[in-house]
């Protein structure tokens, strides 16, 4: 029977009914780590008025942690070589949860801006070490609606910020939303660091190996951004990343009064059923890595055509078609890289890249509207999908002449 089944990993027996649970309490440590943005993002302007000497200067509590993944996204991935993913997981939740205690206090804008440096390595370190152990100890069967289930974890976490955050800010106060956000992080990290003893794999590292291993992190990212397995992921990401969010911020307040409401909550939830039900079914014949391709290209389509029609159309059919990025970009790794060590590289990547969109994405895209008019966003837009086709064809085409299969090493 399924229930029955087991397979060893890591010098460890693993049931079949063992690993979804890993599997979900990866996918809950991914919304703790989503969660140190969303508590930031949802209740904004609460932050407005509590630092309101501040300025402008407060949406670097946003920003800085976007900023340090722009910055260290692809050595978190590597550093994975070093400490190991269950170490990295573990250690990113216990810091993040004690950080988040400490800003429950609610300390001056100094103070909060500093923490807020520390808690973005917390997030590079769980952003990075939990994909790479979802890939590691789900099945090949089960693989692809592992990392689809990843790929939700960013949207679900603003929406039950949303959700129940906001009440509770507004009953008990923004320490109140900091403090429940800091206890669930070390319960997460208390029992990850029971659940996961032991999965880690083949290829946790050993201590002598550390001084080494750390000496070969520059050389080894090099490889790894001139890798088109490895750095393939991560240019899709980016690609995805610079026009997601500055779409969800720029159209929605173009749209017209009478549909703004239904179409701004529609295109998440679009997005996150298509990642985390098509993505999987599509799975069972097509590749990750095609169908990402695929999504850049109905996306490209979705705007030329749509968008010559009806703005409201546009924005639903094109966050359909990226939720197809967005549930096979993470599938895309383990399909292009058959170790941790490479996969972590590459979730590394994706975190880098991913940063970098979302940090130039609305200033680009802005910058595109107050010049040209709206015309000119969606052919920026579309030149940016068209962009990502051409790209990510001419990585697969490098895969191909190369020879090799999914990369295995550096």
């Amino acid at each position: 029977m399924a229930c029955a089944r087991a397979f060893r990993y890591g010098g460890r027996m693993m049931t079949a009914p063992r690993i979804p649970f890993l599997v979900l309490l990866l996918w809950i440590a991914g919304l703790c780590a989503a969660g140190q943005f969303a508590k930031i993002a949802v209740p904004f302007a609460e932050f407005r008025a509590l630092y309101p000497g501040a300025g402008g200067n407060v949406g670097w509590l946003l920003s800085v942690i976007s900023l340090l993944g722009a910055l260290f996204g692809a050595f978190a991935g590597a550093l994975v070589g070093v400490t190991g993913p269950v170490r990295m997981l573990v250690g990113g939740l216990l810091a993040g949860g004690v950080i988040s205690l400490l800003q429950s206090g609610i300390p001056g804008f100094s103070v909060m801006l500093a923490s807020r440096v520390v808690e973005g390595l917390a997030h590079l370190a769980i952003v990075v070490a939990a994909p790479t152990l979802i890939a590691r100890i789900t099945p090949d069967r089960w693989r692809g609606a592992s990392m689809a289930l990843w790929s939700t974890f960013f949207g679900v976490a603003f929406a039950l910020v949303a959700w129940a955050g906001l009440p509770l800010v507004h009953r008990a106060g923004l320490g109140a939303l900091f403090a429940v956000h800091g206890a669930v992080m070390l319960g997460v990290g208390v029992v990850a660091a029971v659940a996961l003893r032991g999965t880690g794999g083949p290829e946790e590292p050993e201590e002598t190996d550390g001084l080494a291993a750390i000496r070969a992190i520059p050389g080894r990212l090099v490889a790894a951004c001139r890798s088109p397995f490895i750095a393939a992921p991560g240019a899709s990401w980016l690609f995805y990343t610079v026009i997601f969010v500055a779409v969800m911020a720029i159209l929605p307040e173009r749209l017209p009064d009478g549909v703004r409401a239904p179409v701004t909550a529609a295109m998440p939830l679009l997005s996150t059923g298509m990642a985390l039900i098509g993505v999987p079914l599509l799975m069972r014949g097509i590749g990750a890595s095609a169908i990402v391709i695929g999504g850049f290209a109905c996306s490209m389509v979705a705007v030329l055509v749509f968008g010559q029609v009806s703005l409201a159309a546009m924005c639903l059919v094109l966050f359909t078609t990226m939720g197809l990025v967005q549930g096979a970009g993470f599938a895309a790794v383990p399909e292009l890289n058959r170790t941790g060590d490479a996969q972590a590289l590459s979730y590394g990547l994706m975190a880098q890249t991913g940063n970098i969109g979302n940090l130039a994405g609305t200033p680009l895209l802005l910058a595109v509207l107050d010049h040209g008019g709206e015309r000119a966003l969606y052919l920026a837009i579309a030149a940016i999908y068209g962009a990502a086709v051409v790209v990510l064809v001419t990585l697969a085409r490098m895969r191909r002449r190369s020879g090799l299969q999914p990369q295995a090493h550096l």
